[in-house]
């Protein structure tokens, strides 16, 4: 059993670890509800690797939001951005992230390599962007749930910490019913697997409708993001990771005194 002084240095360090590890402030144009960022989920795996200490290894893998199309340079995509964002929020700890969007990828594509990649970079985290190829590929529900639950459990019975990261919002693509159907079925799978789903719609969507005046987060085609949108993407996933690193703080050890 943990001994008694080792359990204080375990919950010092977690108190130090949260104190510094509120979500940073977003900026004006990315302003929404944290409700509409993301539903809440433990990362265990990714709090115990902060525990120990060493670098946070995160696997960012999906399809053109994770490959950047439409950022004006490398610097401006998602992932570049995130590593940044998390590392001056969490003094002192390291992001490592590995970007392996490939554009125009549905889920099972992903989920095929997906494993190869986890194989070799062995990461705490993997940050899953899909869903928008899906709706627009008219991918069944049934057979985008299967193929998204199945590696779901596949990744946590790795010891892998899931984020699903869902789709964009886009005025072209609101009326659509497969879009929402692909919508909700991500979200269904992210509730019944307990993974942290960031809600990149519900977002968007709140900055479109309250924030008229402001730049779009979107490009020219209305359907990628541009360089705004990709920095409140960065944000979003960094508020959303953040938030729940502790979110299980209640299962820390109970401290019990020293016998005498």
């Amino acid at each position: 059993m943990r001994s008694f002084a080792a359990t204080l240095l375990v919950l010092a360090f977690c108190s130090s670890a949260m104190a510094q590890s509120n979500p940073p402030p977003l900026s004006p144009q990315c302003e929404a509800p944290g409700s509409d960022i993301a539903a809440n989920a433990p990362l265990a795996h990714l709090a115990e690797r902060l525990e120990k200490g060493g670098p946070l290894r995160i696997l960012a893998i999906g399809s053109s939001s994770t490959t950047g199309v439409g950022a004006s340079s490398r610097r401006k995509t998602y992932p570049a951005q995130l590593r940044g964002i998390l590392e001056s929020a969490l003094k002192g700890v390291e992001a490592q992230i590995t970007n392996r969007g490939v554009s125009g990828e549905v889920a099972a594509t992903t989920a095929d390599r997906l494993r190869m990649e986890v194989a070799l970079e062995k990461p705490d985290v993997v940050l899953w962007q899909l869903g928008t190829n899906d709706a627009l590929a008219r991918v069944s529900a049934a057979d985008f749930e299967r193929t998204v639950s199945s590696t779901v459990e596949w990744l946590k019975g790795n010891d892998i910490d899931v984020v699903l990261v869902g789709l964009q919002y886009t005025p072209k693509f609101a009326r659509d019913e497969n879009y929402f159907i692909i919508r909700q079925t991500l979200q269904k799978v992210a509730s019944e697997h307990n993974v942290l789903h960031v809600r990149r719609y519900d977002a968007m969507q709140f900055i479109a409708r309250h924030q008229p005046g402001s730049e779009s987060l979107v490009s020219g085609d209305d359907l990628h993001l541009n360089d705004t949108g990709y920095q409140c993407m960065a944000e979003h996933v960094a508020h959303a990771v953040i938030a729940n690193l502790f979110v299980r703080k209640k299962d820390l050890p109970k401290i019990e005194p020293p016998s005498k």
